[in-house]
């Protein structure tokens, strides 16, 4: 889960300067640090299904894909994040005065767990759409087979798919590429996972 380092208030130079000695990731949510905890080896599969299908698929295309360890800016709501899965469209636009934090998704995923569902729904979700660039959405449930899918149409609203079975396929509109769940969920053992799920505690 994901818990809050301290109840202290960091500038973004304090929090960036700490961030890089870390071994260990933090999201900044203005002013607020919150450890962000290693995933379940279903949460890992399935993040690793997607950013390799992705990365397969947009090979000799102008986009870049990135996974967990890349920090992404929000600048309206003054956020640090790491997404699980994002697809950049070339060129990649960096924060100003960085090297090491995008600024330009185009597509971004994120894996539920219990201890993140709520806030990737609706306060992240929020941030995302923030950001000019960013016009695509999907939120992968890692305890059975499951997709939201946010797309974003050309009057500005946000059209939600759902999936929930093996068969079916998600189609992204940001480029042309499908992925079927059932190679999505590749070696997820979701039995299990669900047997031993996380407690259901919220960030704070």
């Amino acid at each position: 889960m994901t818990s809050t380092l301290s109840q202290r208030t960091y500038t973004v130079d304090e929090y960036l300067a700490q961030e890089i000695a870390s071994q260990d990731r933090h999201e900044y949510r203005n002013g607020a640090l919150v450890l962000m905890p290693g995933g379940t080896p279903n949460h890992n599969q399935i993040t690793l299904n997607l950013a390799g299908s992705l990365n397969l698929v947009l090979r000799r295309q102008p986009y870049q894909v990135f996974i967990a360890d890349q920090r992404l800016w929000i600048p309206d709501r003054r956020i640090y994040t790491y997404p699980d899965v994002m697809v950049v469209g070339q060129p990649v636009e960096l924060q100003e005065g960085r090297k090491d934090t995008i600024t330009n998704p185009i597509v971004i995923a994120e894996v539920l767990s219990q201890s993140t569902r709520s806030y990737d729904k609706d306060e992240k979700f929020a941030a995302y759409r923030s950001l000019s660039s960013f016009r695509e959405y999907l939120l992968i449930d890692q305890y059975t087979a499951h997709i939201e899918h946010y797309t974003k149409t050309e009057d500005q609203a946000w059209l939600f798919r759902e999936y929930d079975s093996l068969e079916s396929t998600v189609s992204f509109q940001s480029f042309e590429f499908s992925l079927s769940l059932v190679d999505l969920y590749d070696k997820v053992d979701l039995v299990a996972e669900e047997v031993n799920a996380e407690p259901d505690l919220e960030p704070s």
